[in-house]
């Protein structure tokens, strides 16, 4: 498998589910919480989240063939979702929409909803999966790619369990500079997914 794609993937995956910009909000849906109960939240939601995912990449493209949509098609539809999200980050839009997300929650464990989904599972990471997957062309780089999703969800959990600690070291303002970069790193991966799309239809060099 080469080094390059799974350099991407990751990157991909990482700006895309953006552990950064979850951990605020996962201290907000877990406030007066325990470590033993954040721990076992985080757990849990991460452990949903990457079933979830795995499902997808296992099955996505399969349901996108019954319903008659080709990969190519999928890949530049998801590459303008992926630019959506990056203008979502650069101008603080999706941060709002996670706050709101807490500030509604009332159930008392959020893992499952909203942590798991959408905030980790969410709609960029699902096409992300599907777009990845859909670039390999056997098992082992589907191995390779559900390998790196499984290590993004990971750093997530970690960030999850160091939430206190990141949010003291980073504050408010580091962490939005953080969202900012991985913001523009999404929009030129989203661009290229696009791009690989049109070639596929011979419509790009």
């Amino acid at each position: 498998m080469d080094t390059t794609f799974l350099i991407s993937a990751f990157v991909t995956l990482f700006v895309v589910i953006d552990p950064i910009g979850l951990t605020p909000i996962f201290i907000a849906l877990t406030q007066g919480a325990d470590a033993a109960h954040r721990r076992a939240v985080a757990l849990r939601a991460c452990g949903i989240a990457a079933v979830l995912l795995m499902l997808f990449a296992f099955l996505g493209e399969a349901v996108l063939g019954f319903i008659g949509i080709s990969m190519p098609a999928f890949r530049i539809a998801g590459g303008i979702l992926l630019f959506l999200t990056a203008l979502d980050m650069l101008f603080e839009r999706r941060t709002k929409r996670r706050s709101d997300s807490a500030e509604d929650e009332d159930k008392p464990d959020p893992s499952v909803f909203p942590i798991a989904i959408p905030l980790i599972a969410g709609p960029g990471a699902i096409a992300s999966m599907i777009l990845l997957v859909g670039q390999t062309n056997d098992a082992a780089g589907m191995a390779a790619v559900l390998g790196v999703m499984l290590g993004v969800v990971g750093i997530v959990f970690l960030f999850f369990l160091s939430a206190g600690l990141i949010e003291r070291a980073l504050g408010k303002i580091g962490i939005t500079v953080a969202t900012r970069l991985l913001g523009m790193l999404l929009a030129a991966l989203s661009v290229q997914f696009v791009l690989d799309g049109l070639r596929t239809f011979g419509l790009a060099g």
